[in-house]
């Protein structure tokens, strides 16, 4: 009992006992597990606030201050959002966002990046063969498919077309089964080149 209670109970004591003995406890050897010095923790009470003392004065300080603050109006204590002179900012809806270029407008705009990539796998089939790229044709194959282009996707974003959803799915489908049907016919038909040429507007 008395080695127990004279045994350091703590990192301090410890280095304190190991400068008046002049021997360091890290390099002293240790033979077996019993000569490891063991002690309690330390089980007095915290001696400075805990953190949710300070996190309880933050808070009421902070609560404090807002209530020496203006307070708000009891009208706009609905919870919408408000610009500087007080009116209330309305999320945008769909239909308004929809409406300001239309369906023709988004069909321009959707057949026109079409086109481009049509363009651009045009370009390309010739350029992979190293073959002479033939612009005039390539322009007018463009031109030919852009229309068409317009008013498929102008026909998919009809309203008529957004009231039957069924069987706008069923009509991309077909056309996407066809297509694919027609690309292995292609491929077992026709040569690699002549197959490559028609699989941009594909």
């Amino acid at each position: 009992m008395a080695e127990e209670e004279n045994q350091p109970r703590n990192r301090k004591e410890r280095r304190a006992a190991a400068k008046e003995s002049g021997k360091h406890p890290s390099t002293a050897t240790i033979n077996a597990a019993g000569h490891i010095p063991l002690s309690q923790p330390d089980r007095t009470g915290p001696k400075g606030k805990t953190l949710l003392e300070i996190a309880d004065e933050r808070t009421s300080a902070l609560q404090g201050m807002m209530a020496s603050g203006q307070p708000f109006e009891k009208s706009l204590g609905d919870g919408l959002a408000r610009d500087e002179n007080g009116r209330v900012l309305l999320p945008a809806k769909d239909d308004d966002e929809e409406a300001v270029i239309g369906p023709v407008g988004e069909s321009f705009f959707l057949a026109t990046s079409l086109a481009m990539v049509h363009f651009t796998l045009d370009v390309l089939v010739f350029n992979q063969h190293a073959q002479e790229i033939s612009w005039p044709a390539i322009i007018q194959r463009t031109a030919i498919a852009y229309p068409i282009l317009f008013l498929i996707v102008y026909m998919m974003k009809s309203e008529m077309a957004n009231r039957f959803q069924t069987l706008k799915q069923l009509f991309c489908l077909s056309v996407a089964i066809a297509s694919g049907c027609y690309m292995i016919y292609a491929g077992n038909t026709y040569d690699y080149f002549a197959v490559m040429k028609q699989a941009p507007p594909l």
